[in-house]
């Protein structure tokens, strides 16, 4: 499927991005990055921080091909959108996938569900992505960089 497929189902509308947004959107990532590294905060939270984090870079790449998710099924759709805009791989959806579910987890049902590992692999995961969308922009929409 493609993302004009997403759009014909209803799951993406139409979106006019900006420099501003797409800044805006980076830099939150950014400093969700480093938030993330606070000490003392819980695993839980450090995962879901981070997670965040490549929530609002993975917005930014998907406001750059035009499109916004829609709110049904709004973080699966964003981290699945990776595939069309930045050609993320699908180990790694699966693996950001896995990730949403533990937030959900953590957010919502328990404490206590993420490791301090899975928070450092949520929180490494994010700058890559958060590293790989700013170079991919650099190369396809270099308009929307300030």
């Amino acid at each position: 499927m493609s993302l004009q497929d997403w759009l014909n189902n209803g799951w993406l509308v139409k979106h006019i991005t900006s420099p501003q947004e797409v800044s805006d959107l980076l830099s939150v990532a950014e400093r969700d990055i480093k938030d993330s590294q606070i000490p003392g905060l819980s695993s839980d939270w450090r995962l879901n921080i981070a997670y965040n984090a490549v929530l609002q870079a993975a917005t930014a790449a998907l406001a750059a091909c035009g499109y916004r998710a829609t709110r049904e099924a709004h973080h699966y759709r964003i981290i699945q959108s990776l595939a069309h805009t930045i050609g993320t791989s699908p180990v790694l959806i699966a693996q950001l996938d896995q990730f949403r579910k533990k937030r959900n987890v953590g957010s919502y049902d328990r404490t206590g569900s993420a490791s301090d590992q899975e928070a450092a692999e949520m929180i490494s995961l994010a700058q890559r992505l958060r590293k790989d969308i700013e170079d991919w922009l650099r190369v396809h929409h270099s308009r929307l960089l300030e």
